[in-house]
């Protein structure tokens, strides 16, 4: 079932700045979705067209079927979204927000209540839920953002940089949630986030955007695929082999790009052979931030004076 789908989603500003430019995308129901570029890419305005808080300049998006810019009351009761300066009310408690806003959505009483309490216990809030939310730090009040997202049991939850300004042990806590949010519940998560190592280990699939355009769309697998689907080769030696293709990257380390893991044995045959000596070899894929990189600098190389 798809999620969300944008075709040709256009955002200008007045003054003519261009946030979002014809992007298009389709998202499966129950995916992790890391959005993913720096600051100023488009991001937040991308989760704006997508909730209903802005309506697009060109092109159109739909979730779950209901277009946000003409029906976003619709959206708003299926989805659940978290800025990086969501408001709350700093002179209830941390219960007494989530009662609050669960009953916009029509929940009573004590349902509202035991969602609340639940949710809280679960983002480590349980010791906070009486104390007013002017006295909560960044990160807590970034947590009990993220459960008035979640008071309602949304269909699709909007994140904007969920672990923003949150300690190593809360971060993986939401993170915990947002995966068995997709796993258990069937949720759909739309992660927008310039930590691409964070959206390597959470998401399922990704859009790769930079001044408002789509780089590329796809799972892990998929994006190595457009760049180097191989292996990056890692070698501590006295000498490389000559004849080599490699980059010297610190005193007898070296680094180097095979096909598959079969090529590994071939290049510690030869440094062996001309009497070099190697001691470790460790390989990997290419990471997330390597691969968004690799497509920045292909696009420039592209759009060089040479290229005009």
């Amino acid at each position: 079932m798809q999620a969300v789908y944008a075709n040709s989603l256009s955002k200008v500003y007045d003054g003519g700045k261009r946030a979002v430019d014809n992007v298009s995308f389709e998202i499966s129901a129950g995916s992790i979705f890391g959005f993913l570029g720096p600051n100023g890419a488009g991001k937040t305005t991308a989760i704006k067209l997508l909730s209903g808080m802005l309506s697009p300049s060109a092109g159109s998006c739909e979730v779950f079927g209901i277009d946000p810019a003409l029906h976003p009351e619709k959206v708003h009761q299926i989805a659940g979204v978290v800025t990086e300066h969501a408001q709350m009310y700093g002179s209830l408690t941390g219960l007494e927000n989530l009662m609050f806003y669960a009953s916009l959505f029509g929940m009573g009483r004590e349902s509202s209540q035991s969602a609340a309490l639940g949710l809280l216990g679960e983002l480590g809030l349980a010791d906070a839920k009486g104390k007013k939310l002017e006295t909560y730090s960044t990160g807590m009040r970034q947590r009990l953002s993220l459960a008035r997202a979640m008071i309602h049991s949304p269909k699709i939850l909007f994140l904007d940089e969920p672990t923003s300004g949150l300690d190593p042990e809360s971060a993986l806590s939401v993170n915990n949630m947002i995966k068995s949010l997709a796993e258990s519940e069937g949720a759909t998560v739309f992660i927008c986030t310039h930590q691409l190592r964070y959206a390597q280990e959470i998401c399922t699939s990704y859009g790769l955007i930079d001044n408002g355009s789509l780089l590329a769309l796809g799972s892990l697998d998929e994006l190595r695929e457009l760049v180097f689907p191989g292996m990056r080769v890692s070698i501590k030696a006295s000498k490389m082999a000559q004849g080599m293709q490699y980059k010297t990257t610190g005193e007898m380390l070296y680094e180097m790009d095979v096909s598959s893991e079969q090529g590994i044995a071939g290049i510690v045959s030869q440094i062996v052979s001309q009497g070099g000596s190697v001691y470790s070899v460790m390989s990997r894929q290419l990471s997330l931030e390597e691969i968004y990189f690799a497509l920045i600098e292909r696009r420039n190389r592209k759009e060089g004076p040479g290229n005009a």
